[in-house]
């Protein structure tokens, strides 16, 4: 609780603070915090997941401090002598907390290591500090939206290939973050929409791999097939992912490719779409090797998985793009 805790008030810090000398003190106690929490006394795979995160987190801390101390004054946002040089190395650690690629190999590796809700912490909580310090300075064009293109690529191919889920979430997360980034190119508040509704849906596919206790796209066969509710859910949670239409997970995609056409970013827009069809092809497989196999189903099953709540937030966060559109339409 108390590691929980100072978790959340380092990034705080870090997203509350004036100077970037306190955003770097932010950044260390959320790390430091973290690091607790990650470690587990039942098996040496979350130690060495830790120690991985910490390295990588330790080496980009390390830049910040080095670019910030260098280029800037320390007490101000308003970079003095502003090195463009400068600034890219303190993006480039910053994107490197954020596990974008190409400084992204640490991420899909800590996250095979843990469990499943240290991986939501992973990829929804800690994304939060490092996107919010890049907003400050996204006066880069041409280098953010190479970011953005291989992040996207990344996300997009090498998740074909895995059979872990966890690594899967890991890439379709540095998908996501391409998106973010590609975000906040334009507008901030649709970062914040974004992130809000990965979030969302990010905790509803992790709370049915912790509940049922899967890890691998074999373990599916046989631990969705007892329920039809489920299954409907945990596919319809994928599509939204993926950002199918009906679903609230194309709420913000819709928003984020309105804004860059808005701009004339056609290419960027053309290669985000693309890759994202990818994810969306693994998605499919994930849900396919749940909806294949018949056994004797039954519509609602009682079981220690039969949570009233969270059918509930299911059901209000595939339902809520239409609901919004229906609240446009009031207005």
């Amino acid at each position: 609780m108390l590691f929980f805790n100072t978790m959340m008030f380092g990034t705080l810090i870090s997203i509350s603070a004036y100077s970037w000398f306190a955003m770097w003190i932010g950044l260390e106690i959320n790390l430091l915090s973290i690091i607790p929490l990650f470690k587990s006394h039942k098996n040496y795979y979350p130690a060495e997941a830790t120690l991985k995160y910490f390295i990588t987190q330790s080496l980009a801390s390390t830049i910040i401090l080095f670019s910030i101390i260098f280029s800037m004054n320390l007490s101000e946002f308003v970079p003095q002598n502003f090195n463009y040089w400068m600034m890219m190395i303190l993006n480039s650690a910053l994107l490197m907390k954020l596990g974008a690629a190409p400084f992204h190999s640490w991420f899909p590796e800590v996250a095979e290591g843990l469990n499943w809700l240290n991986n939501l912490i992973l990829m929804t909580w800690q994304k939060l500090a490092p996107s919010i310090l890049i907003m400050y300075n996204m006066n880069m064009m041409v280098f953010f939206s190479l970011i953005i293109i291989a992040s996207s690529i990344v996300g997009g191919i090498y998740g074909i290939n895995q059979i872990s889920l966890r690594k899967i979430l890991a890439y379709s997360s540095i998908n996501h973050i391409a998106w973010m980034l590609a975000s906040m190119l334009n507008n901030k508040m649709i970062w914040l929409i974004y992130f809000i509704v990965y979030s969302l849906i990010s905790l509803n596919i992790i709370l049915i791999f912790y509940f049922l206790n899967i890890f691998y796209l074999n373990q599916l066969f046989n631990s969705m097939n007892s329920n039809k509710l489920y299954k409907m859910l945990f596919i319809m949670n994928f599509f939204s992912l993926g950002g199918l239409p009906p679903f609230l997970g194309f709420l913000p995609k819709w928003l984020v490719i309105n804004f860059l056409i808005n701009n004339n970013f056609y290419t960027l827009s053309l290669i985000l779409v693309i890759f994202t069809l990818m994810t969306l092809f693994f998605y499919i497989r994930i849900t396919f090797s749940t909806l294949m196999f018949k056994m004797n189903e039954n519509l609602i099953k009682f079981s220690k998985f039969n949570n009233f709540i969270w059918i509930l937030i299911n059901i209000f966060v595939l339902m809520s793009l239409i609901i919004c559109t229906m609240i446009f339409n009031l207005l």
